[in-house]
């Protein structure tokens, strides 16, 4: 059987009663495509009837492909699983709520053609709660932007298209799938933005609440550091540590010469700036330690993994038989 040019991904946890419709929805929308596609519904150990309802499925339709988790690894490692088994030249994620309509696809692919690595969905018209949901996701967005770069409104949405060798190259852990286009970008990713229907849920509660905000503001801080010192880490802890050590080292001078010069006892005078002092130069010499330990750490992961620290998009070149001949 040949590779489908489409592979769908869709995690599902606990959406009994959201599987047919959105099959259903699926399988119209990729048939009016014209493309041959495959379905992954990756179940993360869901409790109710969803696995025996997407066994009961995959029987009938060869193009629906049931992965089962065993246990509940959370959305990130289903994405991951999905992304792993694809076969398609285009991966495209989205969720299994009936929140993305499948029809928005095409929109998605046609952005694609023009050339982009990465078609990421926008909900511009927004259906969630204003104070919970729409307010955290306006401020982690913004954030977003500014830390990576990458300029997106929705960096949240899983509803995304991607190219294979693009979200290969993208390993996923905790939850980073809601950055995916940031990772991606270490390697020069193209991304465009495509708005898509935001739509109700028509079951059940969302998975996601508040709390999820101040998960968000730590992976904002995690990218930071991947997108900016990943392949440097020396730059981020020597620097911190330069400056720790400096201040420490400063105030220690500062401190014996005031003894030397105007008799003070360090301890009885200037303990707690002592104690400061001493803190500081020992919290440099700790922090500089660490920056030398992750670049040997990088360059170990670099080199077992055999994976080059830049990424060739395409080459050009006449082959031997078109070389000009020299004169």
């Amino acid at each position: 059987m040949d590779s489908p040019s489409v592979s769908v991904v869709v995690p599902v946890h606990n959406e009994e009663k959201s599987i047919l419709p959105l099959c259903d929805r699926l399988v119209k929308a990729l048939e009016n495509l014209g493309s041959t596609f495959e379905i992954l519904l990756i179940d993360d150990d869901s409790t109710d009837g969803s696995f025996e309802l997407l066994r009961s499925l995959a029987e009938v339709d060869a193009r629906l492909k049931i992965v089962r988790l065993r246990r509940n690894f959370g959305q990130a490692a289903a994405l991951a699983a999905g992304f792993e088994l694809a076969e398609g030249d285009v991966i495209v994620a989205m969720d299994g709520d009936l929140q993305h309509d499948p029809a928005d696809i095409g929109a998605l692919l046609d952005k694609l053609a023009e050339g982009y690595d990465i078609a990421s969905g926008w909900r511009r018209d927004r259906i969630d709660n204003p104070m919970t949901r729409q307010l955290p996701s306006r401020v982690a967005n913004w954030l977003m932007t500014r830390i990576s770069g990458v300029r997106l409104h929705d960096f949240g949405t899983t509803f995304k298209a991607y190219r294979r060798d693009t979200i290969k190259g993208v390993r996923l852990y905790g939850d980073l799938h809601r950055f995916i286009p940031a990772l991606a970008s270490l390697s020069g990713a193209r991304i465009a933005e495509v708005p898509i229907r935001n739509l109700a849920r028509t079951d059940g509660n969302s998975h996601y609440g508040l709390g999820r905000t101040f998960r968000v503001l730590f992976d904002l801080l995690t990218i930071r550091f991947l997108l900016k010192y990943f392949t440097r880490p020396m730059h981020f802890f020597g620097s911190i540590g330069l400056a720790c050590g400096l201040g420490g080292g400063l105030l220690l001078a500062g401190l014996t010469l005031d003894k030397f010069l105007r008799g003070h006892h360090l301890m009885s005078d200037h303990g707690p700036l002592l104690i400061a002092g001493v803190l500081l130069v020992l919290t440099g010499i700790q922090l500089f330690c660490t920056g030398l330990i992750g670049e040997v750490l990088v360059r170990t992961y670099f080199e077992s993994q055999n994976r080059p620290i830049y990424s060739i998009r395409e080459i050009i070149s006449k082959s031997k038989q078109e070389a000009p001949r020299r004169s």
